[in-house]
């Protein structure tokens, strides 16, 4: 990553994370969010997307557990622009639930789109996640997928583990903690993904991140 980019996509952060803070107070508008995020480099469920700095926004709605929302991240080659939903919802035993979908489209030339069902489970300080997908392949069969994730939380320090089934294979692991400092989420992340989500060979990446919400 270069210094350059870093400080000037950080100082356009900070720009419209001023600019949403002043819509988001002008608004108020009760269960409406907004946030804004950098990261040193862009890693979903183990698959590098960038290979330098990446900046986000997004908005989210929620009312009485039901959630809509879409979010939208540089991916160097045009965006990635994600709109989603569903409802979520914790019972009285602690044990919390959700069912949704998600759909991932790219502006450019980056990938095609992948649409999803997302289901999820917790308990305390436990986490698991199971997404039933397909990929649109453009001149060619579309390719189901599967996505599983367990993931274990403690005083902002978590670790994952995420495996890709179906026509997908590959697994990785991320440690990382978090944490606030200033108004500003902040963390730092370590993700080792095996050969098949790497390439030739399995990797590691240091990944740092940066976001705020209103």
């Amino acid at each position: 990553m270069k210094k350059s980019l870093l400080s000037i996509t950080l100082t356009s952060l900070l720009a419209t994370s001023a600019f949403i803070s002043t819509s988001a107070s002008a608004t108020d508008i009760e269960g409406l969010s907004a946030n804004v995020g950098l990261v040193s480099q862009y890693i979903f469920r183990g698959v590098v997307q960038t290979d330098t700095a990446s900046a986000s926004a997004g908005v989210d709605y929620e009312n009485s557990g039901f959630y809509i929302g879409t979010w939208a991240a540089d991916v160097q080659e045009g965006l990635e622009i994600d709109v989603y939903g569903g409802y979520g919802n914790e019972l009285d035993n602690g044990f919390g639930y959700s069912v949704g979908f998600t759909t991932y489209q790219y502006t450019g030339d980056f990938d095609t789109s992948y649409n999803e069902v997302n289901l999820g489970l917790s308990y305390g300080m436990f986490s698991l996640s199971y997404n039933v997908g397909e990929w649109e392949v453009e001149g060619g069969a579309d390719q189901d997928y599967d996505f599983l994730s367990a993931t274990i939380e403690h005083e902002g320090f978590y670790a994952t583990y995420g495996t890709w089934g179906d026509e997908f294979d590959g697994d990785y692991i991320e440690l990382g903690y978090g944490t606030e400092v200033s108004g500003f989420d902040v963390g730092i992340a370590v993700v080792a993904n095996s050969k098949e989500l790497a390439g030739a060979e399995s990797d590691e990446n240091l990944v740092f991140s940066i976001s705020k919400s209103f």
